[in-house]
């Protein structure tokens, strides 16, 4: 019997990060397949130009997806910020859900809020503008009608804008904005949240009208380890996904 919910976020799955996609083929074949399911919280991948887009290692990941969904695990996908143009395609290849920008899952008798964590960083004003350009249907068009080349080469671009902006950004900044967290919370009626993005894993403690609040920030995957976290009728851990 399938046992245990895992969640993760931030893989950033690249070309030039074999390690990465090593531990996650691993993870999807062993403890994914003795799971019910499997929830990723955006940023898959450290960039996503369109569902035609077959470079390695995307076609590997497919096949794995498809192979786990179709063994009766589900997986569930929210977009992040880097992987925001993942579409319809991609879930008919994998057999995998995609879910809205927040939702809301029972979790062992407990409402618990999903969400990739970058709505939540609400003092990054110049990001907040840019999501809400590139979330429209018209750059959405406007971007997926280019050729694929070109669209690989934007983002390469795009990634190397983004490092050196992000270099002149406060940590404060680019961390969850504490308000935001709680209307959020309060908006949606959760006691529990679930995020990623931040690559600040933790679990916080929070105060919401009186009563005892958990935020659970997911960890980013990198070259060296690999974090993810199970749930199951006894409570939370914290597993770490080898592989190599």
């Amino acid at each position: 019997m399938k046992q245990g919910i895992f969640f993760i976020s931030d893989l950033h799955i690249a070309l030039e990060k074999p390690e990465i996609t090593q531990r996650f083929l691993f993870f999807l074949q062993h403890q994914a397949a003795q799971a019910e399911a499997v929830y990723i919280l955006g940023d898959l991948f450290d960039v996503w130009v369109g569902d035609d887009d077959s470079t390695p290692p995307n076609n590997k990941i497919r096949q794995q997806l498809k192979q786990l969904t179709e063994s009766s695990t589900q997986v569930f996908l929210q977009p992040g910020n880097r992987d925001f143009l993942l579409g319809e395609k991609f879930c008919q290849d994998t057999g995998v859900q995609m879910l809205d920008d927040f939702v809301v899952i029972d979790l062992f008798g407990t409402s618990t809020l999903l969400t990739h964590g970058d709505l939540l960083c609400t003092d990054d004003v110049a990001y907040q503008a840019f999501r809400i350009k590139s979330h429209t249907p018209e750059w959405r068009q406007y971007v997926l009608s280019k050729p694929l080349l070109l669209r690989l080469l934007m983002a390469r671009w795009y990634r190397f804008r983004s490092y050196f902006h992000k270099r002149k950004k406060s940590l404060d900044i680019m961390d969850v904005n504490q308000d935001t967290v709680i209307n959020v919370m309060k908006q949606f009626n959760c006691l529990r949240l679930i995020h990623g993005h931040t690559h600040r894993p933790n679990v916080h403690s929070i105060e919401i009208d009186g009563q005892v609040a958990q935020r659970h920030v997911l960890a980013a995957w990198s070259n060296e380890s690999a974090d993810v976290l199970r749930w199951d009728r006894n409570g939370y851990r914290i597993e770490n996904i080898d592989g190599l």
